[in-house]
């Protein structure tokens, strides 16, 4: 059935108000949070020259972060669940400025590792949240464009995060006593805390709560979303601990990890790769390390918009996983400067296919289920946090190079590559029914206004 004009008007109304008013506030927050946690990747230098790091010790400490994130990913996101977005992102912003901050205070490997840990600990449910956060707001068709859009903060996080964070180290080192990568961790601190202060004032927790959306915004998006959620629960209903054991969401889990070690793998690292360009200062090599993430970005918006557009995702997440893994394999035989156009290459189209690939496991899940079932699979993906790093570091360790890790990355991509062609997705469910009387029903009552503090 074609929807009606007005029905159509409705949502166009409805779905640029609910973007403009939450994308770049979730934009900027993930910004914050991305950068609280690769900001170590700009001080990797100093960290082994001013306190002796080995290439393992900073690799371990670098993706330690990510085995705390694993314990408490399923509490953290059921948490926000129960007690609402705004209350949980706030006290998970707060907590990660605060332990951020402390970083400065590391004399050695083993404050390194605990340092990175709490971070971890702080973080955890985070991303899952956001991405849980989401689904309350847009529906599973419209959902790639936003989550693309929202994780675009991973590239951007790079491009501008490299130059300041090489200015800073080069502004302040030796004020008021500290060393240039101390006041880089105290001052990418302060946002977090600030950021989390905002959202304490500033989100909804759901549609319902949304004093900015008129009554017939809120009813057609409530009457869309209950037909996703009743097509979920025509092909079954999952409890928190069926999620938890779904062999569908650990291959999920799985594929995420292909992904996710790549990304951090690299990240981590690409500072190393940048160095073999010779000649640049602190802020120079911040610029070069921003091109590959710059071109990223433009991936992240076309791929998830081509995938919204035609309403396929496995093919969407998968061809691209491949052509990333060829060009990070490339980009160990290649000169310096041509290895940096490899990796954007491959950066557009690994960092291009994430928004995609989160579409379908919370298009998977409903309720507590999918905030568990999403967390899970960040979690499970997540400690390819811990991996690629760790990795890495101990193939230059060995070798005295970061190619032979990168050539394994590429390898464990090429094989989420093919993974991705396996999971389960089920087109149907962002094709769900909505009633054909939806405007000859008595609306809604609209939920009551909540009163705000004055900022």
């Amino acid at each position: 059935m074609r929807p009606r004009a007005e029905d159509s008007e409705v949502q166009t109304r409805t779905m640029r108000k609910i973007a403009l008013r939450l994308m770049p506030v979730l934009l900027g927050l993930y910004i914050i949070a991305y950068l609280d946690r690769v900001n170590v990747t700009f001080a990797q230098d100093k960290l082994e020259s001013d306190l002796g790091f080995s290439g393992a010790v900073y690799g371990f400490g670098a993706g330690v972060f990510f085995i705390a994130y694993f314990f408490l990913e399923v509490p953290s996101n059921l948490a926000l669940h129960r007690f609402g977005a705004r209350k949980w992102i706030a006290r998970i912003m707060i907590t990660w400025g605060i332990v951020s901050a402390c970083t400065l205070f590391v004399t050695g490997p083993l404050g390194f590792y605990a340092v990175r840990f709490l971070l971890g600990m702080a973080e955890a449910g985070f991303f899952p949240g956001m991405i849980l956060y989401l689904s309350y707001w847009f529906p599973a068709r419209e959902r790639a464009r936003a989550v693309g859009f929202f994780m675009s903060a991973i590239a951007i996080s790079y491009a501008i995060g490299a130059p300041i964070s090489g200015a800073i180290m080069s502004i302040f080192d030796g004020t008021a006593g500290l060393k240039d990568w101390q006041w880089l961790f105290l001052i990418e601190a302060v946002p977090a805390v600030l950021g989390g202060i905002f959202v304490w004032r500033y989100l909804d927790d759901r549609p319902a709560d949304a004093t900015w959306l008129h009554a017939d915004e809120k009813e057609w998006l409530a009457d869309r979303l209950e037909g996703e959620e009743a097509a979920r629960l025509e092909r079954g209903r999952h409890s928190i601990g069926e999620a938890l054991k779904d062999r569908r969401v650990l291959a999920f889990g799985l594929l995420y990890f292909c992904m996710v070690v790549n990304v951090y793998g690299l990240s981590f690292w690409v500072g190393e790769i940048v160095d073999k360009v010779g000649g640049l200062s602190d802020v120079g090599k911040g610029f070069v390390t921003a091109i590959p993430y710059t071109v990223a970005i433009v991936g992240l918006v076309l791929i998830s918009r081509h995938s919204d557009r035609t309403g396929e995702r496995k093919l969407h997440v998968a061809v691209p996983l491949g052509i990333a893994a060829a060009a990070f394999a490339l980009s160990t035989v290649v000169s310096p400067v041509a290895a940096i156009g490899a990796l954007a290459v491959g950066l557009f189209f690994l960092l291009g296919a994430h928004p995609v690939f989160w579409t379908m496991p919370a298009a998977l899940l409903s309720g507590t289920a999918a905030a568990a079932g999403i967390a899970l699979v960040n979690s499970v993906g997540n400690l390819g946090g811990f991996v690629g790093p760790y990795l890495v570091g101990l193939m230059k360790d060995a070798t005295g190079s970061t190619d032979g890790g990168l050539l394994t990355l590429a390898v464990i991509l090429a094989i989420g590559s093919v993974l991705a062609t396996r999971v389960a997705h089920d087109p149907a469910v962002e094709r769900a029914r909505r009633p054909s009387d939806r405007f000859s029903r008595q609306p809604r009552v609209a939920a009551p206004k909540r009163v705000r503090p004055v900022v």
